[in-house]
């Protein structure tokens, strides 16, 4: 069907050429590929990606071309290699945000990565094919968030990159492998009917498999589609009385994608992307910001931090019920507690990977600071990635006060990562799998991308 929002994005798909990214969205996404990389790596260390790749090596017999993260001698059949990928990429909750609210890299990078390695010799893409297939998939995402005024705010019933992430996997993946414009269509009906996950399983080794899902499953809608399966030519637009994509939001207004050229321009052109520095999710970073500021103070005020001289902690947050936890009792409830991270940041003047083991959890002095806390929640702190802030303040036993804001992290897209935290930020994770020369070659080789003559290489 002609004229149809649907319609306009299928047609977008095939239509995008590399001179239609700006020197801004390839420099942006080129970041976003090496931290999605980095974390990817060092999310090949935990337990959660332990126990997707064994029941992907025990469960399946697999044509083992594509490669896994961390695993250099195992290679599984390309859509479980993205699962697995996906799964590493958030097993921390360390990969990148955008707003409004979504983890665009993880869902797209690793189905496009086991894509360029399934592709035969003579028909592998270039590096430039590879980063505009990433941007198709960042841009269909972007777009869906758009159409719903819910998806603006931090998320309630269902994780966004298990929504919009499958669809952007699936337009990547259908890019990359130069699907048809009806088969682009049909790419898209096929993974709307395979997306969603609740939130409840926020907080849960159960969480990265909405990434590795969402990779996954748009991949797997992308082949279904190439091989003639079909879908509902309608499924972006608003039909009433019988939903399509709009099943996933109350408020739905969807519009046609313009056509990529010079009246197109990116949405990653309009926003940054924000990069964590620490692994836990994104709205910690707010707290414990504020918390670093105030221990600042703490010390100059008292010439150490001393828990002893604090009557309480006052945390002023937005509502979000999935990360007000007083007392977490696992790594992965840790990363998503406020109160949690604000004690952390108090008692070590920082947050990082070591933050979230057990033995640091579970310590006597980090539960008698959670002992203290107590929570606010201000009218004019709203539960939006763009709008909320962090506030610590510290009610002391002399009666004296101290307090710390922070409105937008070091990191948050308003206040990017400059190259060199970034590149940090990259060897730090890489380091705990790879040598010191790959690292340093994959920097250079997604730094020169658009040079690469096979993408597989990547």
């Amino acid at each position: 069907p002609e004229d149809t929002v649907t319609s306009s994005f299928a047609s977008f798909i095939p239509a995008a050429r590399p001179e239609h990214l700006s020197k801004t969205v390839r420099h942006r996404s080129k970041r976003m590929i090496l931290d999605s990389i980095g974390v990817g790596l060092v999310g090949s260390t935990t337990r959660v990606f332990d126990i997707a790749l064994r029941y992907c090596r025990e469960l399946y017999s697999p044509v083992a071309v594509s490669s896994v993260y961390g695993k250099p001698g195992v290679k599984l059949s390309p859509t479980l290699a993205a699962f697995t990928n996906g799964v590493a990429t958030h097993s921390m909750d360390f990969d990148d945000t955008w707003h409004p609210a979504t983890h665009p890299s993880g869902a797209v990078l690793p189905a496009l990565l086991a894509a360029s390695q399934m592709l035969p010799p003579g028909t592998k893409p270039s590096g430039m094919d590879f980063l505009l297939a990433f941007n198709v998939g960042l841009e269909v995402q972007g777009r869906l968030m758009h159409f719903s005024t819910e998806a603006h705010d931090i998320p309630k019933r269902f994780h966004p990159p298990s929504v919009v992430g499958t669809m952007g996997s699936a337009a990547a993946t259908a890019k990359l492998l130069s699907l048809s414009r009806a088969q682009c269509s049909h790419a898209l009906g096929i993974a709307a009917s395979l997306a969603g996950a609740p939130m409840a399983n926020a907080a849960t080794q159960a969480k990265p498999l909405h990434i590795g899902n969402a990779t996954r499953l748009g991949f797997e809608a992308a082949l279904l589609a190439a091989r003639g399966m079909e879908a509902n030519p309608f499924i972006l637009d608003d039909i009433p009385g019988c939903s399509g994509f709009s099943a996933f939001y109350g408020v739905y207004q969807p519009k046609p994608l313009s056509a990529p050229g010079d009246h197109h321009e990116f949405l990653l052109e309009k926003q940054d992307i924000a990069f964590k520095r620490f692994p836990a999710h994104l709205g910690m970073h707010w707290v414990v910001d504020a918390a670093l500021s105030v221990r600042n103070l703490f010390i100059n005020y008292a010439g150490s931090f001393s828990p002893s001289l604090i009557r309480t902690i006052v945390l002023k947050i937005p509502v979000s019920k999935y990360i007000n936890r007083p007392f977490p009792s696992s790594e992965h409830q840790a990363r998503h507690s406020f109160q949690f991270n604000a004690c952390a940041a108090l008692l070590d003047g920082e947050v990082g990977l070591g933050s979230f083991t057990e033995s640091s959890i579970q310590r006597q002095e980090l539960r008698e600071l959670l002992d203290k806390v107590v929570v606010e929640h201000p009218e004019d702190n709203a539960a939006n990635f763009d709008k909320m802030y962090g506030e610590v303040a510290l009610l002391l036993h002399s009666g004296d006060v101290l307090t710390g804001k922070c409105d937008t992290f070091y990191g948050h897209w308003r206040k990017p990562l400059s190259k060199e935290s970034l590149l940090k930020k990259f060897r730090s994770n890489a380091s705990h799998v790879l040598p010191e020369e790959k690292i340093e070659t994959i920097i250079a080789m997604v730094d020169n991308l658009e040079d690469l003559s096979d993408s597989s290489q990547l």
